[in-house]
């Protein structure tokens, strides 16, 4: 069969109980607005959003928990991309990473609560955990990954300076989980004693420390002043002894992006999002660890959490991923989140009424989504109306051309360069 430069794909969104509900849900909407939920896939009805229930994530990818498929027939994409892995991929690809798969997956997350506090191991534990453990790390690979704001958001990611830590830790409801014999500087290693004390700590320690943060004053917080208003929040979804509180509050910075701003979370990097909706791309996995800011029994080993936790002080800055000029971008209407590793870099295109884009090829494959607005679309020489929340796989050499209708666009594209 004659192979296209792009295919319109229908995606499938999870429900989990921190995502936004009903039709607030920014990824069941446009989840809502694809086409293809016909009965012809592998569900027969289309996607309704319930107003009852809590629609967490859009996924755009080909991993096996929740795959793409293909609109027009309701066929897996990556049976397509099996058939056809050197025209659709491209040899580039196929190559780098030594599969005939997407080598990334993004998502779109409607957040409405804390997700637990989490962090995904690199790609040498991650192996030892999947062979292991192969129905709870279902892949040997790693899960480096960026968040693209869509909206407000706010979310804790990496620990803080370590002298602002330290600074902290002298308060009186914080010293018991200094390490003891500690001098008078904490170090990478006094702080794995204080992450793991904080994850061991009994319920009513938990709750009894809980409590003080919540009566301090802003002049107590050395400029966290955040810190009393947010634990009250945080014990109201989960609980007042849940420990991933204290580890969030007290030790890792607390994020707040408008749209389009991004961050980076490499793997091994401690995380929590909290609220807002953002564009989320990562290497192909779906391996992570919880040890907070969630249900006791789903939580993991605290010992494995640590021994895999990389200690790497930030300030809030350092966590940000910039936008960078495009250079395939002929119009300049294209920014680029480019993140220190080889699976992935994300597009993002604003156009207002009638304005134009042009995308050169790339040597590789890319997922496209219309966040917003709609536009006219050429790929080669196949031509398609882009609707708000349509999304399409782009074969690897692909140029792609742009027109904004009358509500502007917003597009996002993740690909291997």
């Amino acid at each position: 069969m004659a192979l296209e430069p792009i295919y319109q794909l229908r995606c499938s969104c999870n429900q989990y109980p921190w995502g936004k509900q009903g039709s607030n849900s920014l990824s069941a909407r446009l989840c809502a607005k694809q086409p293809g939920w016909d009965g012809k896939g592998p569900k027969d009805q289309e996607f309704k959003i319930k107003e009852d229930t809590s629609y967490a994530e859009m996924w755009m990818g080909t991993y096996p928990v929740l795959p793409v498929y293909l609109a027009a027939n309701g066929d897996d994409l990556q049976n397509l991309i099996d058939a056809h892995p050197k025209e659709l991929l491209g040899e580039n690809t196929i190559q780098k990473f030594g599969h005939s798969k997407i080598p990334f997956l993004p998502k779109v997350l409607s957040i409405a609560k804390a997700l637990p506090l989490q962090l995904h191991p690199n790609k040498g534990l991650a192996a030892k955990l999947h062979e292991k453990k192969p129905d709870q790390f279902t892949d040997p690979n790693h899960k480096p990954e960026i968040a693209i704001a869509l909206s407000d958001f706010e979310g804790f990611c990496g620990f803080k300076p370590l002298k602002h830590i330290d600074n902290l830790l002298k308060l009186e409801a914080l010293k018991k989980f200094l390490p003891k014999g500690s001098g008078a500087d904490l170090d990478d290693q006094q702080l794995t004693t204080v992450v793991r004390k904080m994850l061991e700590a009994d319920d009513q320690t938990v709750k009894e420390t809980y409590k003080a943060l919540t009566s301090l004053s802003p002049s107590d917080c050395d400029g966290d002043d955040y810190i009393p208003k947010l634990a009250p929040r945080l014990a109201e979804q989960y609980t007042e002894a849940d420990p991933g509180i204290l580890v969030a509050l007290v030790l890792m910075n607390y994020m707040k992006l408008k749209p389009g701003q991004g961050l980076y979370i490499p793997a091994d990097c401690m995380h929590a999002y909290l609220s807002g909706d953002i564009i989320e791309c990562m290497a192909r996995s779906d391996n992570v660890l919880n040890t907070g800011l969630c249900p006791k029994a789903e939580r993991d080993n605290v010992e494995l959490f640590c021994s895999c936790l990389t200690f790497t002080q930030h300030t809030p800055e350092d966590c940000l991923l910039p936008k960078k000029d495009y250079h395939k971008s002929k119009n300049g209407k294209t920014a680029l989140y480019a993140p220190p590793l080889s699976e992935f870099d994300v597009l993002e295109t604003n156009l207002s009424v009638g304005e134009k884009e042009i995308l050169s090829k790339v040597n590789g494959p890319g997922i496209l989504l219309a966040t917003k607005g709609s536009a006219r679309m050429r790929a080669n020489d196949k031509e398609v109306q882009l609707t708000e929340g349509a999304c399409y796989f782009v074969a690897q050499g692909t140029e792609l051309e742009f027109e904004a209708g009358n509500d502007g666009l917003q597009m996002h594209m993740s690909f291997v360069g």
